[in-house]
């Protein structure tokens, strides 16, 4: 293993401690279990450590990480050895937030929990942390005539379980005009 400058191993940890959550989220919306996602998130802290030194360009590292998750998370995929269900109960990951606020993420979740894994990993990348069709396509490792076409599905699957408005922002419903 190639010596470490005390440089590479702070920028290292800032990284981590300012994106872990961020990493975290795209890796529970991919995988869909929160002891799935933790290990996710360490594997692909992993390989981007040890790539780290090779890394030209920083300002790319978080790329280069949520490529690392969505890899890792389709040849996990991929094994014979992947068959644990689902979490039944989404558990509440902050202190003090209000029921209602609760109640609309966990709605929100079994709607998206139905979709598969591909399709809920482009409606992520896309509409929650707002990446372009190219940017999805880079990590996701397709082309982005594939992302528009999981997006298009996800979000009919959801429109059809949930109702007219299903997929759209908040605020908005179909047919009226901003």
């Amino acid at each position: 293993m190639a010596i470490r400058r005390q440089e590479d191993v702070a920028a290292f940890s800032e990284f981590v401690s300012s994106r872990s959550q961020a990493l975290y989220r795209l890796a529970y919306v991919v995988i869909g279990d929160h002891q799935l996602a933790q290990d996710l998130v360490q594997e692909a802290l992993v390989k981007a450590y040890v790539a780290w030194p090779r890394l030209r360009d920083r300002t790319k590292t978080e790329g280069y990480v949520r490529r690392i998750i969505v890899t890792t998370a389709i040849s996990w995929r991929r094994r014979r050895s992947f068959h644990e269900p689902p979490v039944e109960h989404v558990p509440e990951t902050g202190a003090g937030d209000d029921p209602e606020s609760l109640a609309a993420d966990e709605a929100v979740w079994a709607h998206l929990r139905v979709l598969p894994a591909r399709q809920r990993t482009a409606l992520f990348l896309r509409y929650h942390e707002d990446l372009s069709e190219a940017q999805t396509a880079e990590l996701m490792g397709c082309s982005v005539g594939t992302v528009k076409r999981q997006v298009f599905i996800a979000l009919s699957k959801l429109r059809d379980g949930a109702g007219p408005n299903a997929g759209l922002p908040l605020g908005e419903e179909k047919g009226v005009a901003r």
